[in-house]
């Protein structure tokens, strides 16, 4: 199934995205994480056309053929950022009501529009659950399995991560890959596929920006501070929703996200995708956009 790649602008990006399905279907966008893009949800889309969506899936700042507007704006990797980028697409394409589904940081800006815009949601399907960060309590250590899990993180905080991904995009995105999907067995091609998402020119500043910026080690966005602000008091999320959780994620196993049910006051159910990985519609198809269709039928 071919989609067609558009482009439309916000306030700080030309905003590329593929669209396919229904032009008067139930708008649902489909949000991809880092270091992915948006062939994750090529298996996810047929079955929500057949049903009458009407799909979007945006590349995320720093990606494929999204752009920049303005050399001068910030290169951030933020989540204010990711979230007030979600907004602004919805409000360029004069969308009133969309389904929101995404993962690792598509996740991140699905939950943030959930919580802070709640009447442009009609509903929301998050992997991991609550995906907005703690920033003022990222201070305090995690468990240390967890600690190793995220070992790149703490890379990327330093100069030689900077340097080194630059260096090895393809190589430390593969192997990622690998580590947090340890029973997906992904072929080379497929990883390609995404992989050209990564040569964007900015990829590299706004991953960096966004590792640091989430442990309070580098400033964000001056525009974005009021977004970043009412983000610090952790707001909950009224709007119906499916969590998923794959039980072999290797980023956020799935102890990390059992008591999420506290930062949700609708509708909200859990699953947990046996052997699955960190990246759910890839890896299960099928179930994410059973998600989806559950959550519309609901």
């Amino acid at each position: 199934m071919t989609a067609a790649l558009k482009h439309i602008r916000t306030s700080s990006l030309d905003f590329a995205y593929e669209e396919s399905g229904a032009a008067e279907g139930v708008p649902v966008f489909l949000m991809h994480g880092w270091p992915y893009d948006p062939r994750c949800y090529d298996e996810v889309i047929p079955p929500l056309v057949a049903a009458g969506c009407r799909l979007i899936v945006p590349y995320l700042r720093g990606f494929g053929p999204t752009r920049f507007l303005s050399a001068e704006t910030p290169r951030s990797g933020q989540q204010a950022a990711l979230g007030n980028d979600l907004r602004e697409l919805i409000d360029a394409l004069v969308i009133k009501r969309a389904v929101l589904a995404g993962y690792d940081w598509g996740g991140r800006a699905a939950c943030i529009v959930a919580a802070l815009w709640p009447d442009r949601v009609r509903g929301l399907v998050t992997v991991n659950s609550y995906n907005l960060q703690d920033i003022p309590g990222s201070v305090k250590p995690a468990a240390p399995a967890q600690e190793h899990r995220l070992w790149y993180q703490y890379y990327f905080n330093t100069a030689r991560g900077s340097a080194g991904l630059e260096a090895n995009r393809r190589q430390l995105c593969r192997l990622l890959w690998k580590l947090w999907s340890p029973l997906w067995a992904f072929d080379n091609a497929a990883f390609e596929r995404s992989a050209a998402s990564f040569d964007n020119p900015d990829f590299v500043a706004v991953t960096i920006h966004s590792y640091r910026h989430r442990f309070g080690y580098t400033p964000g966005d001056p525009a974005l501070e009021e977004i970043e602000r009412r983000l610090t008091a952790q707001p909950k999320i009224a709007v119906p929703t499916v969590a998923l959780q794959g039980e072999a994620d290797g980023v956020h196993p799935p102890e990390a996200s059992e008591k999420h049910a506290v930062h949700f006051t609708g509708p909200y159910k859990r699953l947990v995708l046996p052997g699955i990985g960190h990246n759910p519609p890839q890896e299960a198809p099928q179930a994410f956009a059973d998600a989806i269709l559950g959550l519309m039928r609901a």
